[in-house]
């Protein structure tokens, strides 16, 4: 068989050989084939694996009528028929959740939460349907609505529709829907919410503005996000909020655990399925070096990345030095970057004018809880063109050809492109099941309109209460010792003010 290297120009000496031969692809059916393969696995494995994702039905929930097999249709997913595999998903999650599995069998009985009417707006995930459902045998009646349009696991919410819970959310809301799905959580005949369990106060917000006659009534908001617990103090600032609200975004157990701990996992994990980068010895600038950048440059760091960071605080920036990162700004090092990371919490982190000036190929991610730090809006311009690769993978063109990777549209990565450890999530759920109770059963003037933190003993507590899964055992103080440190023997064991 004469043959060259073009495909076109192989001759074959008989018709069999031609005949073996067509079946493998041609190089353009064979690059189709990978992009196949490729699309098809990152679906599969986008937004924390959500079976669903891949679904062919573009119908909208909203023109879509489910009743589950009560006979309710009091909810919004995108198919319902999906809530016996997302049972599944919430079953596994249970397994490494054991500490909120112990709240909710110790508390069951007391029913801490009964009476109490919670609207909630989160991301949908298997974890967090673990905590919707304790608190729901604590006695709660819950409402759901997701914080994130591209978060939301729609089998998971599927589950906890079934299970009579209303939720109205789904992968993929558009920003119309996103609003819709809010006020359909909070607006019910005949049922009022009394607590709000926030994350990023978009919810807030809403009730705050819409329908300020039910914000008045409520009992107390909990918020878990840096962004949702800066809306909060803005408006105790300014004298607007006439309820207790818990920040539990800055209780120890959030934020080492959740934005430390969990981020130098969870930032590699989204980073990998999105793109399949090799880390080592890209040049990688993370904006924000709290304890979300702090988990985020340890992890990349480790695998041979070249950090640098960006900050405004000099404490955060003397602590970056420390650990080995230079300082810069960000205009000074953007044509080098080969990844930029936001985790600010703050807005337009990344303008227009840096975005122009990045090099072919840059991938671009927000790791903080807002979509406003990267200036998005700016480049849904005529001039560029936006070209979608996988999912949750936009290939920015601007007219000379250059490319630069935009993942998750600018929202928050590790939720929206993989998944969050499960462990790290329990403590931040259990966290919030504690700040729900000591707000709703708290005596009439505990708490002011004002923002609180968590008191240190529950901080110490939902610790303890995880410390069994690594058979973890505390050294108890002597009545002598206790005495000498001025201490309580059961906690809590250091002072408001103590930095950990």
């Amino acid at each position: 068989m004469a043959h060259t290297l073009g495909r076109e120009r192989i001759q074959f000496v008989n018709a069999e050989d031609k005949q073996e031969f067509s079946k493998f692809p041609t190089k353009a059916g064979r690059r189709s084939l990978s992009r196949s393969i490729s699309q098809s696995s990152t679906d599969s494995y986008s937004s924390a694996a959500s079976y669903t994702d891949s679904s062919d039905d573009e119908t909208t929930p909203r023109e879509k009528p489910q009743t589950n097999s009560r006979g309710s249709n009091d909810f919004c997913v995108k198919n319902i028929k999906q809530a016996e595999f997302g049972r599944r998903e919430i079953e596994i999650a249970e397994q490494d959740m054991s500490a909120l599995i112990s709240l909710r069998k110790r508390a069951q009985g007391e029913k801490p939460l009964a009476g109490a009417k919670i609207v909630g707006c989160t991301h949908i995930t298997a974890q967090t349907a673990v905590l919707i459902e304790t608190l729901v045998a604590l006695g709660a009646q819950c409402r759901w609505t997701a914080c994130n349009i591209y978060s939301t696991q729609n089998e998971v919410a599927a589950a906890l529709a079934e299970t009579g819970v209303p939720v109205f959310a789904w992968k993929g809301e558009s920003e119309d829907d996103f609003w819709w799905c809010i006020d359909r959580c909070v607006t019910s005949d005949g049922w009022q919410a009394n607590m709000i369990l926030d994350d990023g106060g978009d919810l807030t917000h809403w009730v705050y503005k819409k329908y300020p006659n039910t914000f008045k009534k409520v009992r107390g908001i909990v918020e878990e996000s840096v962004t949702g617990v800066h809306r909060l103090y803005q408006l105790s600032k300014a004298g607007k909020l006439c309820v207790p609200a818990m920040n539990v975004n800055d209780s120890v157990t959030k934020q080492k655990f959740d934005n430390l701990y969990c981020c130098r996992e969870s930032i590699l994990d989204g980073l990998k399925r999105t793109t399949d980068i090799m880390f080592g010895g890209k040049q990688v600038v993370v904006c924000g070096y709290g304890e979300v950048g702090k988990g985020c440059c340890t992890a990349l760091k480790a695998l041979g990345a070249i950090v640098c960071i960006t900050e405004i605080d000099p404490i955060c920036a003397l602590q970056a030095c420390m650990d080995g990162f230079r300082v810069v700004k960000l205009s000074e090092v953007i044509r080098l970057m080969d990844v930029v990371i936001t985790c600010t919490g703050n807005k337009n982190v990344v303008s227009r004018e840096q975005l122009d000036r990045m090099k072919n190929g840059c991938i671009v991610c927000n790791m903080g809880h807002s979509n406003t730090e990267i200036d998005v809006a700016s480049l849904r311009s005529p001039e560029l063109t936006w070209e979608r690769v996988r999912s949750q993978v936009d290939h920015i063109i601007w007219p000379d050809g250059k490319r630069v990777i935009l993942l998750a549209e600018g929202r928050l990565l590790n939720l929206s492109c993989s998944t969050v450890p499960t462990f790290v999530l329990s403590i931040t759920a259990t966290t919030q099941a504690l700040a729900l109770i000591e707000l709703f059963n708290a005596p009439e003037g505990r708490y002011k309109q004002d923002v609180y933190l968590l008191p240190k003993k529950m901080d110490e507590y939902v610790a303890s209460l995880h410390l069994p899964n690594f058979d973890a055992h505390l050294t108890e103080l002597t009545d002598e010792q206790a005495k000498y440190m001025g201490l309580n023997k059961n906690g809590p064991f250091k002072p408001n003010y103590y930095r950990y």
